[in-house]
């Protein structure tokens, strides 16, 4: 009896590749347009995925030469096309090649990627005009470039994709003398000065992590140029996490007080300044009679930009206690009133913070006829 059929077992495996996920194919698109010579440009990949349970949020990093070009590929979770793609941006960053450099570093993606777990873990998104403080140089060098400021990329135009829009924000490094400009000011304005000069970032916010100058050293106008604006605008930032606490003056002890609070024991995802308000323990209001406050140095730093930058013009200011103090007392806010002529007074009392280094901590500021103290600690090591 013949085989009425038989199987061909020789026959050439077929190569189905999986297609490129939508929202990705859109911003590919749209650095092919302005690549279109880099079809295949370096990208660094998480192994596993965030949503796997990896520990890099960023999917994707790719990197272009434009010359000078290191960018960053990333789709977030399905959202509809009429609002953001996730948290609704993509990160960037220009570097300067170095002489002699044929393939870019890829510290960059390591930045990035510890940037995208803040925005994942806090819920905080990056604005043009936002800092972040990092405290040591961004390749991990002996750089002064310490600090970040984040701006619109003047390259890459926000784009549409089929699960929302996508803005691209842009990581410019700067040195310390001018992000304390940034939190005394603003970020726009710190953002021309360094577009002007060529040395510091020129018209693309190149970050050349070998630069030595300041823009004050570059620009000896900069400086008065600076309290300019802040003394006829104020200061943007509305508030900062740190270390801080507080206690009431009359009579309470501050054992008490923290033994009347409530311990947050789940990770904060929330906004800095945006806390949910339907927390029963927020609409529970005490009036206090005196308190005492308590800021570790680099909260308390801001204490002279707070009252001359943003209650002199009218504006709150927030201290968030951070998660390594995670006792509260009804709910996490604690509201202080400042009179025109308190802080006419704060603002002379507080120009011993403008020099810290010659502090004698900790130190106490106080208003007896406020029933008001404040206390400067020293930042943890």
């Amino acid at each position: 009896m013949e085989e009425a059929a038989s199987l061909n077992h020789h026959a050439p495996p077929i190569n189905i590749l999986p297609p490129t996920p939508a929202g990705l194919e859109s911003l590919y698109n749209l650095c092919r347009k302005i690549y279109p010579d880099q079809v295949n440009p370096l990208q660094v990949t998480a192994l596993l995925k965030y949503w796997l349970g990896g520990p890099d949020p960023l999917d994707y990093i790719s990197m272009y030469a434009n010359p000078d070009l290191h960018g960053d590929g990333r789709v977030h979770d399905l959202s509809g096309p009429e609002g953001p793609a996730g948290f609704g941006f993509e990160l960037t960053f220009r570097l300067k090649r170095e002489p002699g450099e044929t393939t870019p570093p890829t510290w960059p993606a390591t930045l990035m990627q510890s940037l995208a777990k803040y925005v994942f873990h806090s819920g905080n998104s990056l604005c043009s005009g936002d800092h972040v403080s990092w405290h040591c140089a961004l390749d991990n060098s002996e750089s002064r470039i310490q600090h970040m400021l984040m701006t619109t990329d003047l390259q890459l135009n926000s784009t549409q994709t089929p699960f929302g829009s996508v803005d691209f924000i842009q990581i410019v490094g700067i040195c310390t003398e001018e992000l304390k400009a940034t939190q005394q000011w603003n970020g726009a304005g710190l953002l021309d000065i360094l577009r002007r000069l060529p040395a510091a970032s020129g018209p693309w916010h190149i970050t050349d992590m070998r630069r030595e100058e300041s823009i004050f050293e570059l620009d000896p106008y900069a400086q008065e140029e600076v309290e300019r604006g802040f003394e006829s605008e104020g200061s943007n930032l509305s508030g900062v996490s740190g270390r801080c606490s507080w206690s009431e003056q009359d009579g309470l002890s501050s054992k008490e007080c923290k033994d009347s609070n409530i311990r947050l024991d789940t990770p904060y995802h929330q906004n800095l300044l945006s806390s949910s308000l339907e927390s029963p323990e927020l609409l529970r209001i005490r009036k206090l009679e005196g308190v005492h406050l308590i800021f570790n140095l680099e909260a308390g730093s801001l204490l002279p930009l707070a009252i001359r930058g943003r209650v002199r013009h009218g504006r709150h200011f927030t201290f968030k206690s951070a998660l390594d103090n995670p006792y509260v007392a009804q709910g996490s806010w604690l509201q202080v009133l400042i009179p025109d002529d308190l802080e006419q007074d704060m603002a002379v009392t507080f120009q011993a913070l403008a020099s810290p280094e010659a502090l004698s901590l900790p130190k106490t500021f106080s208003w007896p006829d406020r029933k008001l103290s404040i206390t400067i600690v020293a930042d943890k090591i």
